[in-house]
């Protein structure tokens, strides 16, 4: 394969051909004329060695090759505007941009008000975040693709350089209407077994806890649906599809008219820590500057003081 046959352009004009299924419509985005962007197409299958596009009547359609060439084109591209939107940021002022990777509980319970009064005090860096599951995350962390990640205690840490961030509780959560609704005291998820739920997509730390602990009780998962935010999940509960699982500090709004409650877990993995992480040897002052902001005592305090 000759690398040095390849360009930007052909690549963008590859993924657009594999976005639209149109070599006329790609090549018209990539502003390039119809003969032109053939040719491309065709060099780049012959430095490949391999067909990209299936040709039909009714345009184009991703070979295997196709498709893996586009998923890595793609992310070539993207990293290309990183790569001019960071020296944007340099020639502004932005000394420096830190990859923060984390899921979902320590997002919506933690971080925001964090991150605000981290940038007042540090204008030159600026924190590219990405949300992810939390066994994402550390995959992330592991592949050089994120600086710092915040998730749920859980995944393997071999090899990374983790502290606690925060401790959070996992909380039952069911319409107001639902036969479980009423009462206070801590409720036992074996008992809730009969139920169907809904939760987040796998590797999820919350649908992992869950499944551990069906597995231990001899009973199945009724998994009924599975989404990508905690507002999809209340929602979702709210319209009386399923109960779910969700960190306490999750905010509980919905659009529907149905009311939500919550009821604690008594079971002992309902208590749960959150790490920060980073590669095991990591050197870096501007990221170890942000963890040990992350994790200042000072800082969880303050979290205390808002809950109060």
């Amino acid at each position: 394969m000759n690398l040095a046959r390849f360009d930007l352009v052909s690549i963008r004009l590859a993924v657009a051909c594999a976005q639209t299924g149109s070599l006329t419509a790609a090549a018209r985005n990539s502003h390039l004329a119809l003969a032109a962007a053939s040719r491309r197409i065709r060099e780049l299958e012959n430095a490949l060695g391999d067909t990209l596009f299936e040709r039909h009547t009714r345009g184009l359609l991703p070979t295997p090759a196709g498709r893996v060439f586009v998923k890595h084109g793609l992310a070539l591209l993207q990293t290309m505007e990183q790569l001019g939107g960071e020296l944007a940021d340099l020639r502004q002022g932005i000394a420096r941009h830190i990859r923060l990777c984390a899921s979902s509980a320590a997002i919506s319970q933690f971080l925001p008000p964090l991150l605000v009064r981290y940038g007042d005090m540090h204008p030159q860096i600026r924190l590219d975040l990405e949300e992810q599951v939390s066994h994402a995350v550390v995959s992330t962390l592991r592949e050089g693709r994120a600086d710092v990640a915040v998730f749920v205690e859980g995944p393997d840490t071999a090899g990374l350089d983790a502290h606690v961030f925060r401790h959070d509780e996992l909380v039952v959560v069911l319409p107001a209407t639902h036969r479980f609704a009423k009462g206070k005291k801590p409720i036992a998820f074996a008992d809730l077994l009969d139920e169907e739920w809904i939760s987040l997509t796998s590797g999820a730390a919350v649908l992992q806890k869950q499944q551990e602990a069906a597995l231990a009780a001899g009973r199945p998962l009724k998994l009924r649906m599975q989404v990508r935010s905690f507002d999809a999940v209340c929602n979702l509960v709210a319209s009386g599809l399923g109960i779910a699982i969700l960190p306490i500090g999750a905010g509980l709004s919905t659009s529907s008219p149905i009311k939500l409650c919550r009821r604690p877990l008594a079971d002992a993995w309902a208590k749960r820590r959150l790490l920060v992480a980073t590669p095991e040897g990591q050197r870096d002052t501007a990221i170890a500057s942000l963890v040990d902001f992350l994790v200042q005592p000072s800082q969880i305090a303050k979290a205390k003081q808002r809950k109060q």
